[in-house]
């Protein structure tokens, strides 16, 4: 469209570069998903999706934070991040293991 795009710097957007309605592309997420046999899911669960992820393999919070647009590490943290019965027990594994090593040390 030369000249006349607007670009807005959009993920989704009409082929002049303006935007859909929130709705428009929820119903088209929507749409794909059934038609290609997925779940039914909101496109918001992807975002929550991608945010849990990154946390579960150590992706620094404030990392994942700046991405989802959030203000405040804390609020990512709180809203993203699950505990799991893995880390529950990688937990416990580090503090047997410092203090195993603690133990050694004594002797």
């Amino acid at each position: 469209m030369g000249a006349a795009y607007a670009d807005n710097d959009l993920i989704f957007c009409r082929a002049d570069g303006l935007s859909y309605s929130p709705r428009y592309i929820s119903e088209a997420f929507k749409t794909q998903a059934n038609a290609a046999g997925l779940p039914t899911i909101r496109l918001h669960d992807l975002r929550h999706t991608h945010a849990s992820l990154m946390l579960q393999q150590g992706v620094h919070p404030k990392v994942v934070s700046e991405r989802l647009g959030h203000g405040s590490t804390a609020f990512t943290m709180d809203t993203y991040a699950h505990t799991t019965p893995a880390l529950h027990a990688e937990a416990a594994e580090s503090v047997a293991a410092l203090l195993a090593g603690a133990a050694q040390t004594a002797r």
